[in-house]
Formats: C-alpha cells, sequence, structure tokens
C-alpha cells in the first residue's frame, strides 16, 4: 500500500503560522499607537499581516482539488466568524465592568476571588470563575482579566511564584471553555463541519447538557486535587 500526502507545502506555512504568534510573544520593540480608539502594538499588527499572508499563499499554492477532495467550503469559518464577532462586541461592557474591579458593577466577583483576612488569592473561586465566565463570554478576554485581577500591582514573576494561582485561571479557561459552543471558537467550528456534512449535532443547550454530565464531575475532581 502506497500513502502519500498531498498540499506539503502547507506544513512549512504551518510553521511559518506557529513562528508569527511566537514572535509577537517574545519580541516587543515598544512601539503602540491608538487608531480609531483601538490601541495597537507594532508586534501584534506584524504578526497579523503575516497570518493573512500565509493564509493567501496557502491558498494560491495549494491544489483546489485538495480542497474539494476534502469538502472544504468558507461556510463553517464565515458561520463563526460572524458569531464571535457578535460575541466580542457584547462582551465588551461586560470585560469593561470586570476589570474595574472594587469599582466595577461586578466588584462581588473580584471580592469572591481573594481572602479578606490575608489579602491572597483564593484558588479554587478562581478556577471556577475563570471557568463559569470563559464558558459564555469566551476564555479568552476572561483569562486577560482574571490575571489581571490576580497580578495586581505586582509582577508576572511574583503571579508564577504565588501557589497555583496562574494554574487556576489557566485552567479554568481552558478546560472550561470547553462546557459550552461559544466557550471556545472551535467548539463551534466542529458543530458547523458536522452539520455541513449532515451530521446531526446537540443544540446549545443539548450541548451543555452533555457537557455537565461528563465534563462537570472531571472539574470538580480537579479542583479538588489542585485548587481546594
Amino acid at each position: 500500500i502506497s500513502l502519500s500526502i498531498d498540499g506539503k507545502i502547507n506544513f512549512l506555512l504551518l510553521l511559518g503560522i506557529i513562528l508569527s504568534v511566537l514572535l509577537s510573544g517574545f519580541w516587543n520593540p515598544n512601539i503602540e499607537f491608538t487608531f480609531y480608539g483601538v490601541h495597537l502594538a507594532i508586534q501584534n499588527l506584524i504578526r497579523d499581516i503575516l497570518l493573512l499572508m500565509i493564509t493567501f499563499f496557502s491558498l494560491k499554492l495549494t491544489d483546489s482539488n485538495i480542497r474539494e477532495s476534502n469538502g472544504f467550503t468558507w461556510f463553517p469559518i464565515v458561520e463563526v466568524a460572524k458569531l464571535f464577532s457578535g460575541i466580542f462586541i457584547t462582551i465588551i461592557p461586560a470585560i469593561a465592568i470586570l476589570k474595574a474591579g472594587q469599582e466595577g458593577s461586578l466588584s462581588f466577583i473580584i471580592n469572591l476571588v481573594t481572602d479578606p483576612k490575608t489579602n491572597m488569592p483564593i484558588n479554587s473561586m478562581y478556577f471556577w470563575l475563570t471557568g463559569i465566565l470563559s464558558s459564555f463570554l469566551d476564555n479568552a478576554p476572561t483569562y486577560v482579566v482574571f490575571f489581571t485581577t490576580a497580578l495586581g500591582n505586582n509582577d508576572v514573576e511574583w503571579l508564577m511564584n504565588t501557589g497555583n494561582t496562574l494554574l487556576a485561571i489557566s485552567c479554568g479557561a481552558v478546560f472550561m471553555g470547553a462546557m459550552t459552543y461559544i466557550g471556545n471558537a472551535p467548539n463551534f467550528m466542529v458543530k458547523s463541519i458536522a452539520e455541513e456534512s449532515k451530521i446531526n449535532m446537540p443544540s446549545f443547550f443539548g450541548f451543555m447538557l452533555w457537557s455537565i454530565i461528563i465534563l462537570m464531575p472531571c472539574m470538580i475532581l480537579i479542583s479538588l486535587l489542585f485548587f481546594n
């Protein structure tokens, strides 16, 4: 039996995607500006331009017959783009309120993650609150909010060496992002691809029922083992 892979150029382009993302994380020339009220850092702008260029090269260098054979269409991507554009627009007020901390309307949430006696983070609460909000507000911005909350006026090294707080925030955001279709973009992407292939998928609340039955016991166990 002879096995082969078509479109091998995309492995090289995939490496380019990884390097582009790493570039924005490790390279910081401290060049920032505001464009129509949006704060931009030059390393992030360059990363996005590189990603768009890689996408263009993939479309041009890959034989269209390969995509046709794989049943590739733009429908799932367009559907996810529309949904998450709406989500990101509507979560702006919620994220802004959370960022306001003690001064915001959701100050009670901030109070829940801090021990009033020691003024230290409560890891279990960080895990659950980050996770629950990640399930419905998308996990990336929720992670940033609680990361900033835990950081306070300290540096990142302090947070990394303060118990398991950063681990609790990370695990809550990543694991519970799988609790709903909108907790993470790939969740909805898989649903759209499956439905386009005529595969029946659970409804929004039907998916949540399965995630509660299967994932929630795992979350409770993780919380008890690592963050209690």
